[in-house]
């Protein structure tokens, strides 16, 4: 595009508007003029990644990421969205040393723990202490918490393990720490640090190298006797169900369904019982015709309860949310309803996943649309029914 030099400012909220409505191909067509030469403002070419990486055209939107890397190494942001695309693809080396950059984002840059000791590079460091804290949210710790026992085995240290309050009960029966904290305590005298999900770079984690030992967490034996007590009178199959993720969560309009979704699923002799929290789980008092469901939500008083309830039930299907990732660590059967461009952890096209040999994939073949995913899973639910 000839003439004046273009308002990227005004490109920028046009585009942005569209990109928050979805407008993905609009948003893209707005951009690709002044890109059409081959150079132009780094700014717009970020801006192209950004309606290109929703219409699930990653190759394109990788090239692009590495060439604003190649030209803009301190852009930390890029170097971010780089990492998440270089995982989607199953790129494990670069993409977990990308992946440290996520605490160079303006909304993360404030919750990053300030440790005076260095950062553990996966030295061997017996006779000493290594502290890993975990970062995120509950999904991420369930999902990377194997890793632990990885980490002490490789450094050879007395590990202490700090974790958040609504996950320590479970985290005191997993393997690999010596001490275990609260987040937010003081922690004993350390040599050297470790965010949770920092372990991949620092082990040199490889794709074969997963799932390792599956399951790494175990329910609690109390609330599991009284889970299977509670759900003993109801007919088998039994399926919890999650429809929704965290509202708050960046990308929940993209995850996450509404039950009345799902009414495809109903089917003659399938139990359902719905362990939904948040605004969502009021849609369980008028469940779709034909679905029996019995609404658990009021009675989870934490993760133990989950963990219990998804160990007495033969099946979880459930959007991408923390509830997946717990009853993948438990060795639980899970389905799950992915998006058309999911989550890094996720992958692209295969119905498995190398996290949790238990787990299914049920992907969008159109973006927005969840019915082809509720239709295959409804046949698969038959057969299911049938074994």
């Amino acid at each position: 595009m000839t003439g004046a030099a273009p308002d990227i400012r005004a490109i920028d909220q046009q585009v942005r508007s569209l990109l928050a409505s979805g407008r993905y191909e609009e948003a893209e067509a707005i951009v690709r003029p002044f890109l059409a030469s081959g150079s132009g403002p780094l700014v717009l070419w970020k801006l192209l990644t950004a309606t290109l990486r929703p219409q699930g055209r990653i190759a394109e939107t990788r090239r692009i990421q590495e060439m604003l890397v190649e030209h803009a190494p301190g852009d930390f942001p890029t170097r971010f969205d780089l990492s998440e695309t270089l995982l989607l693809l199953g790129e494990f080396e670069r993409g977990w040393r990308e992946y440290h950059y996520r605490y160079s984002l303006a909304h993360t840059v404030s919750i990053e723990r300030k440790v005076q000791r260095p950062r553990w590079d996966g030295r061997a460091m017996p006779g000493k202490t290594l502290l890993i804290h975990d970062e995120q949210g509950y999904g991420d710790t369930f999902q990377f918490m194997r890793m632990v026992q990885w980490a002490k085995a490789k450094s050879g240290a007395r590990v202490v393990f700090e974790i958040n309050a609504e996950t320590l009960s479970i985290a005191q029966r997993i393997a690999g720490y010596d001490d275990l904290i609260v987040r937010g305590s003081l922690p004993p005298a350390f040599d050297m640090h470790c965010e949770l999900m920092s372990l991949p770079m620092a082990l040199g984690l490889r794709l074969d190298d997963l799932p390792g030992p599956i399951p790494y967490l175990t329910p609690d034996p109390q609330r599991l006797e009284r889970w299977r007590q509670r759900l003993a009178a109801l007919p088998r199959p039994l399926v919890a169900l999650v429809w929704a993720g965290r509202p708050t969560h960046h990308n929940d309009a993209n995850r996450s369904l509404s039950l009345a979704q799902l009414a495809p699923l109903a089917q003659q002799g399938v139990s359902f019982v719905a362990i939904q929290k948040g605004p969502a789980a009021a849609q369980a008092d008028s469940p779709p015709d034909g679905m029996a469901m019995l609404s658990l939500s009021n009675e989870i008083a934490d993760f133990e309860d989950t963990a219990a309830i998804l160990s007495s039930v033969d099946l979880l299907i459930s959007v991408d949310s923390s509830p997946v990732h717990l009853a993948g660590a438990l060795g639980r059967p899970a389905w799950v309803m992915l998006p058309k461009v999911p989550d890094w952890r996720w992958m692209l096209e295969r119905e498995d996943t190398p996290w949790y040999p238990q787990m299914r994939l049920f992907r969008q073949e159109q973006r927005a649309d969840w019915s082809g995913v509720v239709a295959r899973m409804a046949d698969e639910l038959a057969r299911f029914k049938a074994q």
